[in-house]
């Protein structure tokens, strides 16, 4: 009754996120709601992304061929999704796969949906398009990083989107799984980052 209200997917992800080692879990439908709506945002999102894809401008782009024209605020995202992925992992190689669940969670709903789209929407809509190659560049890599991380939670939604992406071939149940960078470590530009988006939420 509830996968055929809420989806399978809403469901798995309430059961991840919401149960604790040697707790009970108590069913809770607003909880599944929640992860009925993540995955709703999950879905915008995406949509707006694919919308937004020029497969033309797209076409041979790299992280070299764009590296001179990334902003601050997409070293930002880079950095935070390559530390979201060692989170993920340390908490996945010790079984807390509530914890490693929320922490995508909170990266793909807030720093991906709510702030980096939205500083993102001006240069896909300019025309300079150095600039928004390398915005479409992060978008998608961003996005693919995230499909991957939710991928066990959430197989099905997951693959539905990665496999209408330009820039990605085959299944995502034998994509590699995303490992930490180093050289993705920009402590400067999310220090700088984050201090614009205090501004932002003070004023």
């Amino acid at each position: 009754e509830v996968i055929h209200t809420y989806g399978a997917d809403s469901l798995r992800l309430f059961l991840t996120t919401n149960s604790a080692p040697g707790m009970d879990l108590r069913y809770d439908e607003d909880k599944v709601k929640a992860s009925w709506n993540f995955i709703n945002k999950l879905w915008n999102a995406s949509r707006f992304v694919l919308m937004n894809i020029d497969e033309e401008i797209m076409n041979g782009v790299t992280r070299e061929s764009v590296e001179a024209n990334l902003t601050i605020a997409d070293k930002w995202i880079i950095s935070r999704a390559n530390n979201v992925v060692k989170e993920v992992i340390d908490n996945m190689d010790k079984f807390d796969l509530g914890i490693a669940a929320q922490k995508i969670y909170d990266f793909a709903w807030t720093e991906y949906c709510d702030w980096y789209i939205e500083i993102v929407k001006p240069r896909l809509y300019g025309d300079d398009v150095e600039a928004k190659k390398a915005a479409l560049y992060t978008l998608t890599y961003v996005l693919e990083t995230i499909l991957k991380l939710l991928h066990p939670y959430m197989p099905f939604i997951t693959e539905e989107i990665y496999t209408y992406l330009p820039t990605v071939e085959g299944s995502i149940v034998i994509a590699n799984w995303p490992h930490y960078k180093e050289e993705d470590n920009m402590a400067s530009e999310e220090e700088m980052m984050e201090l614009a988006m205090d501004g932002i939420r003070n004023i």
